[in-house]
């Protein structure tokens, strides 16, 4: 074809024609005539640069490269020659390229066009009648992928992509390395054979049969292995997603390592709390707080009661009748079951044979697993009692004939037997005048016929007056009289005796 034939080629009845049919499509198309000059746009075309006109777009290719800058999705500028106005010109054919337009002046890309080539050749000598660049404006959609890259780098939850035709990998967040300890290069390019994120999954048939047909992978328990060694426990999901036009899954994950972590040390502290509270020489036993059920029993327990873990686990304390009366059960459960626990708490219990045991019990709530309860110590006190009962009865046998004890010693052995409650039962009130003085010699530590001649009357008198006292207050030796008195503030001290058998004078 002729230079001629090209000036021409403006008027020809054929391009008329060609613009008729490309006028409406969506598709932008720019003709260009093969001396380089911009022939003619539809309105999509022009739309897709911002512009109203032809003229706007340049009169020739060199005038649009001036006017629109251009580069690739990588931030590389397209150099001159690589522009598609220039490839076409130089009879380059193409597909598919993407480039980012920018106008002259500006700092910031508006569009993304996807340009691809096409020759019209003059059916004569074969030769080029015009150059047509269609375009496609795919802003949007690299848009929509900047937003869901940004989104899915940003995402904390760790995740993968992988493209559904060959398995390979080809996105993955800071979240999925910070998680695995991989390195991107690790991961990218890799296949889901690689980097196995399905490893040791509990429901791994499931999971490859709906790989292979693009299907959901529903969440499971998977262990992935690390490349430093070990492995780390997770929950995997599978979602099928659009990348641009390539089929792909979304692997997404949940770290459950902190939670096994958690468990193991739970375990451990349970199996070593298990082998102390069995090798513990102190009677122990746990039950659940609510219906004070036994559940377990260690060997000096056993040893203790006599009921072994079979007979008495699984039984409530009070069917078992372990304790000494329904009432102090009763307490007991009352306070357990207020939320309080019992410190020091001195009673008495029943073996399996029904021999009588005094304990000092106590309790603290504790939690096995999910549940709450109740860890029972018996302090077995019953030979400590029998020691200080036989003690006080041996000092009471020489102090019947003796006042030379030390009065230190006499206040510490009368406060053994000091009641519980001294406010309860009779007083001090109850007791003559005479009365009071004979106690308060006694709690002096004089014997009778001390007594007798401090007051100067009869040792029978005396008697009488003792006798008297013990029936008043409850007590039938010396020393109970003494303790009854002292638990009361009265040591007979401040006590002023009256020798002539009148009232006692403060």
């Amino acid at each position: 074809m002729t230079e001629a034939s090209f000036k021409t080629l403006r008027e020809t009845a054929d391009l008329r024609h060609l613009r008729q049919i490309i006028v409406g499509l969506d598709e932008g198309v720019i003709l260009i005539d093969p001396d380089q000059s911009l022939l003619w746009a539809n309105d999509a075309a022009l739309a897709m640069h911002g512009v109203t006109d032809i003229t706007d777009l340049g009169a020739t290719v060199d005038e649009y490269r001036r006017r629109f800058q251009l580069r690739y999705r990588n931030n590389h500028r397209v150099e001159a020659d690589d522009y598609p106005v220039e490839r076409v010109v130089a009879g380059d054919s193409f597909s598919e390229v993407v480039v980012e337009v920018t106008v002259a002046g500006e700092d910031e890309p508006r569009w993304v066009h996807q340009v691809r080539s096409l020759v019209l050749n003059d059916t004569d000598d074969g030769e080029p009648a015009c150059l047509v660049l269609v375009i496609q404006d795919v802003s949007a959609r690299y848009e929509a992928e900047d937003r869901f890259e940004q989104s899915f780098n940003a995402n904390p939850a760790p995740a993968v992509i992988c493209r559904l035709r060959d398995l390979r990998f080809v996105k993955v967040n800071q979240g999925f390395l910070e998680m695995t300890g991989h390195g991107r290069d690790q991961v990218l390019g890799k296949t889901v054979y690689d980097v196995d994120v399905l490893r040791k999954a509990d429901q791994l048939e499931l999971a490859k049969e709906r790989l292979n047909e693009r299907r959901t992978i529903p969440q499971m328990e998977a262990e992935l292995a690390l490349p430093r060694g070990g492995t780390k426990l997770v929950i995997v999901a599978g979602q099928p997603i659009d990348m641009g036009d390539e089929p792909s899954m979304l692997f997404t994950f949940a770290d459950l390592e902190p939670r096994r972590q958690a468990q193991d040390a739970l375990r451990h502290s349970e199996d070593r709390f298990t082998r102390t509270f069995q090798m513990a020489p102190v009677p122990m036993a746990i039950g659940a707080r609510d219906g004070h059920v036994l559940c377990e029993v260690n060997a000096s327990f056993t040893t203790m009661t006599g009921y072994a873990g079979s007979e008495i686990i699984g039984r409530p304390l009070g069917e078992v009748k372990l304790w000494q009366s329904d009432a102090i059960r009763r307490h007991i459960e009352a306070v357990i079951d207020a939320g309080g626990d019992l410190r020091g708490y001195e009673t008495c219990i029943h073996a399996k044979d029904g021999a009588r045991i005094d304990c000092i019990v106590s309790t603290e709530a504790i939690r096995l697993g999910d549940d709450t309860c109740v860890l029972w110590a018996f302090q077995d006190i019953t030979q400590r009692k029998a020691t200080e009962v036989e003690l006080v009865e041996a000092i009471e046998a020489v102090m019947k004939d003796t006042s030379w004890f030390s009065r230190t010693v006499m206040d510490k052995l009368t406060r053994l037997r000091a009641p519980q409650n001294a406010a309860d039962g009779p007083g001090l009130d109850d007791l003559t005048s005479r009365e009071r003085d004979v106690l308060a010699l006694i709690c002096r530590g004089h014997d009778d016929k001390t007594i007798a001649r401090t007051l100067k009357v009869a040792s029978n008198t005396v008697r009488n007056h003792v006798a008297r006292i013990y029936a008043k207050i409850g007590v039938n030796r010396r020393l109970a009289a003494v303790a009854w008195a002292r638990a009361r503030g009265f040591d007979g001290e401040g006590v002023v005796i009256d020798t002539h058998a009148g009232e006692r004078r403060p």
